[in-house]
């Protein structure tokens, strides 16, 4: 009997784009003449665009709470990617005073901590923007600010408002020497946008911060022990076209994920 030829998916450092696993956002279903269509789960195209121009393979996954069906995601992958959205649930972390349910997806957040939790386990390169940093910290035990207007900031600077500019930068970053983000981005400071309204705040475990804006807000956090866990509070998806280090921030992402 002739032995089963069974095809080898190739490693990705042999011509193959490694295979970046998208988080879903999710958008309520619209009215639509006499019906409501069903719910959404999308992503930006600037956000599949940056994965590809740096030699990705996005792959938008399914928004589930299913731990098994997660774990097979993560195991399909090379690398995971979680972006922006609606605020993490501040119950996730303990906190049950009121909050504006309108602010939240309970959805999202089902999802997106254990594929934080998972993905870090099997030490796949992770790489978070805004809500995704916020959830890699509240995912390894932090907590979040809810209100960045409220926190004092850096004696003599100048405060930014942090929550209305994607298209063009809005403050620069201050980066720690030797850290992950400064190795990723090439560059010791530069300008970001912003569009948040609530940060980081106590660190998750094993996480360290390593980039404020300059007016003192927490901007980055990473994790030294995997081989490439990195969240950025701003939205490199938007600003990566230039060049520069925000592109740089994905090509060595998607380089950790060959």
């Amino acid at each position: 009997m002739a032995d089963t030829q069974v095809e080898q998916r190739p490693s990705a450092g042999e011509g193959r784009r490694p295979v970046i696993l998208v988080a879903a956002r999710f958008e309520e279903g619209r009215a639509h003449k006499t019906e409501v269509l069903a719910p959404n789960e999308c992503g930006a195209r600037v956000f599949f665009d940056a994965i590809l121009a740096a030699g990705g393979l996005p792959v938008q996954m399914s928004l589930t709470d299913d731990e098994d069906v997660i774990d097979q995601y993560v195991t399909l992958a090379d690398g995971v990617a979680i972006p922006g959205g609606p605020d993490v649930d501040p119950k996730l972390w303990g906190d049950d005073a009121p909050y504006d349910e309108s602010l939240l997806c309970h959805v999202r957040d089902a999802c997106e901590l254990p594929l934080v939790r998972k993905a870090i386990a099997a030490d796949k390169p992770l790489f978070t923007t805004c809500r995704g940093t916020q959830m890699l910290n509240v995912a390894l035990g932090g907590t979040l600010n809810m209100d960045v207007p409220s926190i004092p900031r850096r004696e003599g600077s100048v405060a930014h408002d942090h929550a209305d500019l994607l298209t063009r930068t809005s403050h620069r970053v201050e980066i720690e020497p030797g850290s992950l983000l400064e190795r990723a981005s090439g560059s010791h400071g530069f300008a970001v946008n912003s569009a948040h309204h609530c940060c980081v705040g106590e660190l998750g475990e094993g996480l360290v911060l390593s980039a404020t804006s300059d007016d003192g807000i927490p901007e980055c956090i990473e994790m030294s022990s995997r081989r490439f866990v990195l969240g950025v509070q701003w939205h490199p998806e938007y600003t990566w076209m230039p060049g520069g280090p925000d592109f740089n921030l994905w090509k060595a992402f998607v380089d950790a994920c060959r």
